[in-house]
């Protein structure tokens, strides 16, 4: 099975050929694509290579899908017997990408 390890936004995911991955924003309209240098480690016919730190000349290629929000991330902060109580949320910008290429 083929696959790769990224790195984009601070996290490391490991992607597929034809896979959907949720990634931190990237700038891009749905259907532009976008490469990925920083390419940890290549899974393939010829075995594992693993970066030191990256692969060198890999490549992954993927397609945006969307832009949306993700979940709500809901922040309670409290402090015992001080009746002081803090309640906030967020929703992260994401972009939807389907992997369409590995090289490498």
């Amino acid at each position: 099975m083929t696959y790769a390890v990224i790195r984009t936004g601070g996290k490391q995911y490991r992607v597929t050929p034809n896979g959907v991955v949720m990634v931190e924003k990237l700038e891009g309209e749905p259907g532009s694509t976008i490469t990925f240098q920083d390419v940890l480690a290549v899974s393939g016919e010829t075995g594992l290579t693993i970066g030191a730190p990256t692969v060198a000349g890999a490549s992954v290629t993927a397609t945006v899908l969307e832009q949306k929000r993700g979940e709500k991330v809901i922040i309670f902060k409290k402090r015992r017997r001080q009746n002081s109580r803090r309640k906030n949320g967020h929703r992260q910008y994401i972009t939807v990408l389907r992997i369409t290429a590995i090289a490498g």
